[in-house]
C-alpha cells in the first residue's frame, strides 16, 4: 500500500516559478495547489486541508510575513516554511518568530526546488516528532495522575485501618486496670499511630518520599499527651524541631523511637497524680547530622537502675536507633534527657 502524497500549499505572486515547484515536486509524491497571492491562500488554507504550507515574503497586497500571521493565527494551521529572494538572516528570524517551522532562501533553477523538498520533509519529521512527544507527554501525565490518586486511595485505607486497629487496642486498654497489661497496650496502640500519623502525612501532601517533621512531630505530640494524660496527670507533649525533611523509612523509625521515649516519661518520670512536661526536640547538628533528644523533669534515674517495665520498649529503642546508625545517651539529673545523633540519610 503506498503512502498518500503530501499535500502542499504553494503561496507565490511569481506564476512561473509556482508552475515550477508544480511541476517538479508532483513527479517525487506531492500533490501543489497553487496560490498567486497572501489572501488567495489562505482562504484556500481555510477552504482544504494542508499537510504543509510554503509562502513567499515578496508578494503584493498582504506580503509574506501578513500571510503567515493570518495563517498562525489559525488553530489547525499546518506547519509553515517561509521563501526569501535574499539571504536576509533578519528577514529570517523575523518569520521565524512570527511562527514559521523553517526557512528556504529562493534560488534560480531546480537547486531551489531540491532545497524546498528536502525542508519540507524535514519540517514534516520535527513536526511528526514533536507531535509525538506531546502525545506521549500527555499519556504519562495521564498515567501519573492515575498513579497519584491510586496512591492517595491506598494511603486512606491504609491510614483508615491503622486507626481502626489503634482503636480496637485503645479500647481493650481502657477495660484493663492500671498495670502492665494496659500500658503495653498503650505503647502498642502509639506505636502503631506512629506508622498512621506518617500515613496520614502522606495522604494529605501528597508526597511519598519524605516527611516535614515539624508538622509530623506536632501532631504525634499531640496524639501522645492525649494517649498518656488523664484527669489527675495531664501529660503535656511539647514538639520543637527545625524545618527538617526525612526520607519516610526513617521518619516511621524515627516516630516509634520517640513514641517509647514519651511513652516512658509519661509512666515513669511522674507520679500518676501528679501533671509533667514531656520535650521532643529534633535539631540539625551540622551538615547532614541531626540530634533527637526527648526529656522530663521528672523523678530521674537512681544509680544503676535498669529499665522499668518489661524493657522491650528500651530494648525497641535501642534496634531503632541502630537502624539509624544512632547510639542512644542518656543523662539523669533533676529528670532525664534521652539524646541519640544520626544521619539524614
Amino acid at each position: 500500500m503506498t503512502d498518500p502524497p503530501t499535500r502542499l500549499l504553494y503561496i507565490d505572486d511569481d506564476a512561473a516559478l509556482r508552475r515550477l515547484v508544480q511541476r517538479t515536486l508532483e513527479r517525487v509524491g506531492y500533490a501543489v495547489t497553487l496560490a498567486g497571492d497572501g489572501t488567495e491562500g489562505v482562504e484556500m488554507a481555510k477552504a482544504a486541508a494542508f499537510d504543509v504550507i510554503a509562502v513567499d515574503h515578496h508578494m503584493p497586497a498582504m506580503d509574506g510575513l501578513t500571510t503567515l500571521k493570518t495563517l498562525r493565527a489559525r488553530p489547525d494551521c499546518p506547519p509553515v516554511v517561509y521563501v526569501t529572494g535574499a539571504d536576509d538572516g533578519r528577514l529570517a528570524v523575523a518569520a521565524l518568530k512570527a511562527g514559521a517551522d523553517d526557512y528556504v532562501v529562493k534560488t534560480v533553477g531546480e537547486d531551489f526546488t531540491e532545497l524546498l523538498r528536502t525542508t519540507f520533509a524535514q519540517t514534516l519529521e520535527r513536526v511528526a516528532l514533536r507531535r509525538e512527544k506531546e502525545e506521549a507527554d500527555r499519556r504519562l501525565i495521564a498515567s501519573n495522575e492515575r498513579l497519584e490518586s491510586l496512591l492517595h486511595e491506598v494511603n486512606h485505607r491504609v491510614a483508615n485501618n491503622l486507626q481502626m486497629a489503634m482503636s480496637f487496642i485503645g479500647m481493650q486498654a481502657s477495660l484493663l486496670p492500671v498495670g502492665e497489661a494496659r500500658d503495653a497496650l498503650l505503647s502498642t496502640q502509639q506505636r502503631i499511630g506512629a506508622i498512621a500519623q506518617v500515613n496520614r502525612h502522606l495522604y494529605s501532601t501528597g508526597g511519598v518520599e519524605t516527611v516535614a517533621m515539624a508538622d509530623y512531630l506536632a501532631k504525634l505530640s499531640a496524639e501522645l499527651a492525649e494517649t498518656w494524660s488523664t484527669p489527675a496527670g495531664p501529660r503535656r507533649i511539647v514538639a520543637c524541631t527545625e524545618d527538617i525533611e526525612l526520607a519516610t523509612d526513617r521518619a516511621v523509625t524515627l516516630g516509634i523511637v520517640i513514641c517509647e521515649l514519651v511513652g516512658n516519661a509519661c509512666k515513669y518520670a511522674y507520679a500518676p497524680d501528679a501533671a509533667g512536661d514531656v520535650r521532643i526536640e529534633l535539631v540539625r547538628l551540622n551538615g547532614d547530622r541531626l540530634v533527637l533528644s526527648v526529656s522530663d523533669d521528672g523523678v530521674g534515674l537512681g544509680d544503676g537502675e535498669g529499665p522499668k517495665g518489661t524493657g522491650l520498649g528500651r530494648r525497641l529503642v535501642q534496634a531503632m536507633a541502630r537502624g539509624l546508625g544512632a547510639d542512644v545517651r542518656v543523662q539523669s539529673g533533676a529528670g532525664v534527657r534521652f539524646e541519640m545523633e544520626f544521619g539524614v540519610a
